[in-house]
């Protein structure tokens, strides 16, 4: 049985990642920075089947300790501060989380076991201020927030201990994926709860910022497949995992509210001031690569993944009230 050691194992990316490697018969280990407290809160799937521990991603000896007792043949990382509205948030933290423990993680796997596989959860942000689109591979970098400079310095990394060391190591440039068990904070958490709150008679309307911000989004699930792929393949390298087609938070709106046979239009307010900057071109990605070598593309579509947020909103506003 192969063990795998996945860190931010109570995030959305980790809880679904988790998910997959039970269901292909691995020995799971997650961490996560309080591990009691977040076992109340993992979704029921995961409840009793995997090994959680406790790690401070500053401490490079704990890890040392971990490799070493549960020899893990992968390693997923998903730890990293919160990207949407937090990546502007506390910059010296957030290097220290999205990127200086990437290379620590790197280089007690040079040191332990070198043979061990890591997958790193790499993003969009990297490319910041774009001039072309869609996105590929080789498109040049330019990260316009602490958030995309962090992990700009982690995906360096990677490709340096790959090229350099010899490690297997993958960097997964996800574009944006959601589910429902996405934050609350983000736009797309935000519109599907409110969306059911107000089917419920619990809320009246829905401010945003800018309905016309465009994404690439996919479905979470579908994303961790595209990483777990990534550590079977022959050779590692660096991936885009994205759609390839972008909606404007408006057809999020449509079709959410839609679903529920409401008129998005009589509840949601558009704020004047957007909370950020858009994007000069528009942030997609080009998976062509990913589709050519690991035959991976998405499953579950735009309108599907909206209509399983709403449906999972209903469910838990529904078993609150």
């Amino acid at each position: 049985m192969k063990t795998a050691l996945v860190t931010g194992v109570s995030g959305q990316d980790g809880t679904y990642l988790a998910e997959l490697l039970l269901s292909k018969g691995y020995r799971v280990v997650g961490t996560t920075r309080d591990a009691a407290g977040v076992a109340a809160r993992l979704p029921v799937d995961l409840a009793g089947k995997i090994e959680l521990l406790s790690w401070d991603l500053m401490d490079q000896q704990q890890l040392v300790e971990i490799l070493t007792y549960f020899k893990p043949a992968e390693i997923y990382n998903c730890a990293a501060y919160s990207s949407g509205a937090g990546m502007y948030d506390d910059p010296v933290g957030i290097g220290e989380i999205n990127g200086l423990a990437v290379g620590r993680i790197l280089e007690v796997v040079r040191n332990v076991d070198p043979g061990i596989r890591i997958c790193q959860a790499s993003s969009s942000e990297l490319f910041g201020h774009v001039s072309s689109s869609p996105q590929s591979e080789e498109t040049a970098f330019c990260p316009r927030s602490p958030y995309g400079a962090a992990k700009l310095y982690a995906h360096s990394m990677i490709n340096i201990y790959r090229n350099h060391f010899g490690l297997f190591a993958c960097s997964a440039i996800l574009f944006n994926h959601e589910s429902p068990r996405r934050g609350l904070g983000f736009v797309t958490r935000k519109i599907t709860h409110t969306a059911a709150q107000i089917k419920l008679g619990l809320a009246k309307e829905l401010n945003l910022g800018n309905l016309e911000a465009r994404r690439d989004w996919g479905f979470a699930g579908d994303t961790v497949n595209a990483m777990w792929l990534m550590l079977q393949a022959a050779r590692a390298g660096a991936y885009i995992v994205a759609t390839g087609e972008t909606h404007t938070v408006r057809e999020f709106c449509e079709l959410a509210f839609g679903y529920l046979g409401l008129d998005y239009r009589d509840y949601v307010r558009e704020d004047v001031a957007p909370v950020r900057l858009e994007e000069p071109v528009s942030l997609v990605g080009d998976n062509a690569k990913i589709k050519r070598d690991l035959s991976w593309e998405p499953r579950v579509s735009f309108a599907d993944m909206v209509k399983i947020m709403v449906d999972a909103d209903l469910h838990l506003l529904g078993a609150n009230t």
